[in-house]
């Protein structure tokens, strides 16, 4: 049976190569994607998910519905921060800060990331009730 630190050490790594094929897809769709309501729908579903992603490497020991409570609320913050206006100035002068920081302000948005958080966090959360029920036995 793997040890505590183990298991974490293996979810991180997970969530790190995840990470990674969910930014480059995510680049992919904000690079050859034609500018659509679909685009900006896959953009922001990826967004969620490398948040969930982000919250696991930071934290692998997180059961699957903090990690999302953390990711939607980091999601919300910065689709509401984008009503100040900063997000859309600093990406104006440096325009990677909104593949981050987004723009604009659409409530959309915020229904696409709970939505994409709330399945991904399920099926993290079925995940690890696979894996408790093999190492059972």
């Amino acid at each position: 049976m793997a040890s505590s630190a183990q298991r974490a050490s293996r979810r991180r790594i997970t969530a790190s190569l995840l990470l990674l094929a969910v930014i480059a897809a995510g680049l992919a769709v904000h690079a050859f994607a034609p500018d659509s309501a679909a685009s900006d729908i896959a953009g922001d579903a990826l967004y969620a998910v490398a948040a969930y992603l982000a919250v696991l490497i930071i934290a692998p020991r997180l059961r699957p519905v903090t990690a999302g409570l953390i990711a939607a609320a980091w999601c919300a913050a910065v689709e509401l921060f984008q009503l100040t206006g900063v997000p859309s100035a600093l990406g104006a002068s440096f325009a990677p800060a909104t593949l981050v920081l987004g723009t604009v302000f659409d409530p959309r948005d915020l229904a696409v990331y709970l939505v994409t958080i709330a399945v991904v966090t399920s099926v993290d959360a079925l995940v690890a009730a696979r894996r408790s029920r093999v190492a059972a036995g």
